[in-house]
C-alpha cells in the first residue's frame, strides 16, 4: 500500500544555524534527507519533494506569539543584541545569530507548508524534519526553539476550521511550548512521552498537568523515568496514547519526533534503540490511519548524534510515512557512507537497526505497582483518564 506523502526539503531552511559548536545544527536533518533519498525514497510518483516553501506571515506568528516578542527577535538578528533576559536570547541554548527572525519564520513556514499540503487533500502525510520547536514560549526562546512552528501550524488548522488537533510529542524532552499554547483550547489534545522534569530540562510536564479548567484532560503527559529502554517506553505509549486518542477522536494528527531519547544522545538520558524508535513512527502511523482518516504531519525536534543516529531514525521516519518501511537489517547504501566520510571524515552507520527487537508487553499483563516505570504509567492515566470515561486501574487498586 502507498499514500501520497510530501517531503519538507527547502535547503535555505538550513538558515535557522546556531552557528558551530551549537548542537541544533542543520547539517543533521541534510544527513537524513541524504540518506533517505540514497535509498530511493524520493523516486516515487507518490512522494512530492517540496524544495521551496514560503516563511510564515507576521499575521500567523502573532496568533502564537506575542508583538513584542517578535520585535525583540527581529532586532536581535539585526543588530546582534540579544536585549532584555526576558526574551531568552543570547544564551548558550539560543545565541543570536544574523536573521534570526527571517529563519525561524521560514522554519515556521515549512510546517504550515506541510499541514496545509494534507488539509488540502493534496497529500495524505506530510513530513518537515527541520521542524519541532517545541520550547518556544509566546514571549521568549527556550531550549534552541526562537519561533514555535507546531503551535503556529496547529493554529492555522484551526482557524480553517478543523475542531479536534491531536498533537503527540515524543521527543525525551516535553512539548512545553505546545501545550502552553493550548493548555485551555479544548480543540487541541497535546500528549508528551519525556523523561521527567526532575532529572531533564525543562523540568515540566507533569502527570496532573491536564489541561486548563476549560479544556480538563486535553493535556497528557508520561514523565518516564531516566534509563527507560525500548520495551518499557512502547509499554508506556501502549497503555497511555491509544486510549485517549480514541476517546479524543481527531480529525488531524501532528506528530513530533525527536530522536534524543537515543542511548547514544548526549543531551538526555533514556536509552531507546534506532529500532525502539521505528517501532514508535509504525504506531503513530497507524494512529493515524485509525483515528484521524490518514491525516498526519510529522516534525523533526531534538537529536543530536548527528550521524550515527538522526540519519537513521528520521529516514525510518520518512520511509514509514510512505508506506515504505526499511528491514532493520539492511545496511546503509555505500553512496551514504562515502558521503559523511568524504565530509565529515568520519565512517556512517552500517545498518538500519542496532540489533534490537522491542515489542511492547501489554500494561496489564505485568503490572507491579513499585516499578518506576509502572508508577509513571498509572500516575498519567489517574490524572487524565477519568476526563475521557475511561477505567485508569484495571487492577482495582486505586
Amino acid at each position: 500500500m502507498s499514500e501520497r506523502v510530501a517531503i519538507i526539503a527547502d535547503p535555505a531552511l538550513a538558515a535557522y544555524n546556531f552557528g558551530q559548536g551549537h548542537p541544533m545544527a542543520p547539517i543533521r536533518v541534510q544527513l537524513a534527507l541524504r540518506l533517505a533519498e540514497d535509498f530511493g525514497l524520493f523516486a516515487h510518483d507518490d512522494v512530492e519533494i517540496v524544495r521551496e516553501v514560503l516563511p510564515a506571515g507576521v499575521h500567523d506568528l502573532v496568533k502564537v506569539h506575542t508583538p513584542d516578542f517578535l520585535t525583540a527577535v527581529r532586532t536581535a538578528g539585526h543588530t546582534g543584541d540579544p536585549g532584555e533576559a526576558k526574551w531568552g536570547m543570547g544564551t548558550d541554548d539560543v545565541p543570536v545569530f544574523p536573521r534570526m527572525h527571517e529563519a525561524a519564520a521560514h522554519l515556521c513556514g515549512a510546517t504550515v507548508a506541510a499541514v496545509e499540503a494534507v488539509h488540502s487533500g493534496r497529500t495524505d502525510h506530510a513530513v518537515n524534519l527541520f521542524g519541532g520547536m517545541h520550547h518556544a514560549m509566546p514571549d521568549r526562546a527556550a531550549g534552541f526553539c526562537v519561533y514555535n512552528d507546531v503551535s503556529v501550524a496547529i493554529r492555522w488548522l484551526l482557524d480553517r476550521g478543523v475542531q479536534r488537533v491531536a498533537y503527540l510529542d515524543v521527543d525525551a524532552h516535553h512539548g512545553d511550548g505546545v501545550e502552553t499554547a493550548f493548555y485551555d483550547d479544548p480543540r487541541v489534545l497535546t500528549m508528551s512521552l519525556h523523561e521527567s522534569g526532575r532529572t531533564l530540562f525543562p523540568g515540566t510536564g507533569w502527570p496532573w498537568d491536564t489541561g486548563g479548567p476549560n479544556a480538563p484532560g486535553t493535556a497528557v503527559n508520561v514523565a518516564l523515568p531516566a534509563g527507560t529502554s525500548d520495551n518499557q517506553w512502547l509499554r508506556a505509549f501502549n497503555a497511555v496514547v491509544p486510549p485517549v486518542l480514541e476517546e479524543f477522536q481527531p480529525e488531524f494528527l501532528l506528530s513530533q519526533h525527536g530522536c534524543d531519547s537515543h542511548f547514544e544522545d548526549m543531551m538526555a538520558h533514556l536509552l531507546l534503540s534506532v529500532d525502539g524508535q521505528r517501532t514508535s513512527y509504525a504506531s503513530v502511523h497507524r494512529l493515524a490511519h485509525r483515528l484521524a482518516g490518514g491525516r498526519w504531519v510529522a516534525v523533526g525536534g531534538g537529536g543530536y548524534e548527528w550521524i550515527d543516529v538522526v540519519p537513521r531514525a528520521w529516514t525510518h521516519l520518512i520511509a514509514e510515512a510512505s508506506h515504505r518501511p526499511i528491514p532493520p537489517e539492511t545496511p546503509t547504501p555505500e553512496a551514504f557512507r562515502v558521503f559523511v566520510q568524504d565530509l565529515l571524515g568520519r565512517n556512517g552507520p552500517g545498518r538500519m537497526t542496532d540489533g534490537r527487537d522491542p515489542w511492547g508487553q501489554p500494561f496489564e499483563r505485568s503490572y507491579h505497582p513499585e516499578d518506576p516505570l509502572d508508577k509513571a504509567i498509572m500516575d498519567t492515566r489517574r490524572a487524565v483518564f477519568p476526563h475521557w470515561g475511561l477505567v485508569a486501574d484495571p487492577f482495582g487498586a486505586f
